[in-house]
């Protein structure tokens, strides 16, 4: 089987099993927060701390044993926008707020019948190719144009190397920190010790980041036809996954487009083996237009900020870059913001 063969089938896969698992433990990073936040629940922001852990350490793991070049990903670059990113955080996070649950997570809930969300990937990924490519571009071209920074340390190991660590030393310090802390934090808290399938949840996810690294820039390395080293992220690959659909005929696919579809059917199979899949929709016209206004946020924030709750929550920072952590610190923000103080977006249904 050729390379391009091979990641397309292991994106169907991996989509496959983030769909179930996500649908059976309500993985979101949304979820998560409101439940931390605003009903005193810290068992699923645990589960997301569990899965950045795995992720971290399993990437860098992969990178350490050389079998994964994290330089060639988007998120390891020498000059990056920090306004551009933590604006783009801001706006995700508060537009996930708005349409309650990420682009993710509306792939998930898609699958077990919820309409709502059909409305809300539709909208994310018109707007994120309009600001990928359309009318919104040349503003946010402009503002990375104009903001954007040249350094030499774009993530934490390189910035131990300057204060005269050795590089697998950095790294595996670095790693190491990261990942007991949050280890520390998930499994302080008795309840989510009494969780077992919040555990495996956090253990699963956290190691599909790391199979897609090994799968784009291992199995999928070819010198003659190279293919973009990544992992699960969700905005663009929904926006080329709509277009896709559309202009099939004139595109190729890829590992993020199968990556979609596997998400929606892994959901979808799941809902109808367990019994949950139920068609719902909107309850009120105003419900409809604060959804997909959160969509639109979603669609421009997360390609500003290179990512979303998961491409840049998870994917990026297992490759522990400092943009990445820049863009996590606005989605957590913007989050927060949404659901609580002045911003509070008021609840009009629960998912």
């Amino acid at each position: 089987m050729e390379s391009p063969q091979l990641v397309i089938l292991a994106g169907l896969a991996i989509g496959l099993v983030y769909g179930a698992v996500g649908l059976l433990s309500g993985f979101c990073l949304m979820s998560s927060m409101r439940g931390w936040l605003a009903e005193g629940d810290g068992r699923l922001v645990r589960t997301y701390a569990l899965a950045i852990a795995v992720a971290i350490a399993a990437s860098q793991f992969l990178a350490g044993r050389g079998m994964v070049d994290l330089g060639k990903t988007i998120y390891l670059q020498n000059s990056f926008s920090v306004p551009a990113l933590f604006l783009g955080g801001l706006l995700f996070g508060y537009g996930m707020v708005l349409s309650n649950g990420c682009g993710s997570r509306a792939l998930v809930l898609l699958g077990r019948g919820n309409l709502r969300s059909f409305v809300v990937v539709i909208v994310l990924a018109i707007a994120a190719q309009m600001t990928l490519k359309g009318l919104i571009a040349p503003a946010r071209i402009a503002l990375v144009q104009a903001s954007q920074t040249t350094v030499n340390t774009n993530s934490l190991p390189a910035l131990l190397v300057t204060l005269g660590l050795a590089e697998a030393a950095a790294r595996t310090l670095a790693a190491a920190a990261i990942v007991i802390a949050l280890m520390l934090f998930a499994f302080a808290h008795p309840a989510f010790r009494r969780s077992p399938g919040q555990i495996a949840a956090g253990i699963i996810v956290g190691l599909l980041v790391s199979a897609g690294w090994y799968v784009t820039g291992y199995l999928g390395a070819d010198d003659f036809n190279p293919i973009p080293v990544t992992s699960l992220t969700f905005i663009a690959p929904i926006a080329d996954s709509l277009q896709y659909a559309m202009l099939s005929t004139g595109l190729t696919l890829n590992f993020g487009i199968a990556t979609v579809a596997g998400v929606f059917a892994g959901s979808l199979v799941t809902a109808l083996a367990t019994g949950r899949f139920k068609l719902e929709g909107y309850a009120s016209p105003r419900h409809m237009l604060r959804s997909g206004g959160g969509a639109a946020l979603m669609g421009m924030g997360g390609v500003m900020a290179f990512g979303c709750s998961i491409g840049q929550g998870l994917t990026g920072v297992s490759t522990l870059a400092l943009g990445s952590f820049i863009a996590l610190a606005g989605i957590l923000l913007g989050t927060t913001a949404g659901l609580r103080g002045a911003l509070r977006v008021q609840p009009l249904a629960v998912v």
